[in-house]
């Protein structure tokens, strides 16, 4: 009797490596309160709480893509603090590695181009909304921080 090794799969274990996609999103941070942003829907995680920002580009570092992003996607303009965290999340269509910042607003009001809704919360009721997987790590972090400006 012949002994297989491998089986059916052995090439299929050889498979694509996945997508990566790197992101970076704003705790924007007013009055000691945290926005948190609902995704709009027809997107990928759609009705998912998150950090508003968006994809890095290859030419940009995390700050300079996290400024472009908050200007083009909620009108306003942000002093980009100090980094919370980056983690990653391995959704089904790639990995997600997002890095987030504390942001204080320095002019306009937050307004909704791509989300259904804002929120503004104390850090420690963060952990209430439905956020998307790659937000988990910094709510937990920032629900148990002091955000008011010293």
């Amino acid at each position: 009797m012949a002994t297989v090794t491998g089986g059916v799969g052995a090439s299929a274990a050889k498979a694509a490596p996945r997508k990566q996609i790197r992101v970076v999103g704003a705790a924007i941070v007013r009055d000691g309160m945290v926005m948190c942003a609902q995704r709009g829907g027809g997107k990928q995680l759609s009705g998912k709480w998150e950090f508003p920002g968006g994809k890095i580009e290859p030419h940009e570092t995390p700050r300079e893509a996290l400024h472009r992003e908050i200007e083009e996607e909620l009108l306003c303009e942000v002093e980009i603090g100090d980094e919370v965290c980056t983690d990653s999340y391995d959704y089904d269509f790639g990995t997600v590695t997002l890095t987030v910042f504390i942001c204080h607003l320095l002019s306009g009001e937050p307004r909704r181009t791509e989300h259904q809704q804002f929120r503004w919360l104390k850090p420690a009721d963060m952990p209430t909304l439905d956020w998307a997987p790659a937000d988990h790590k910094a709510v937990s972090m920032i629900s148990v921080m002091d955000v008011t400006r010293k």
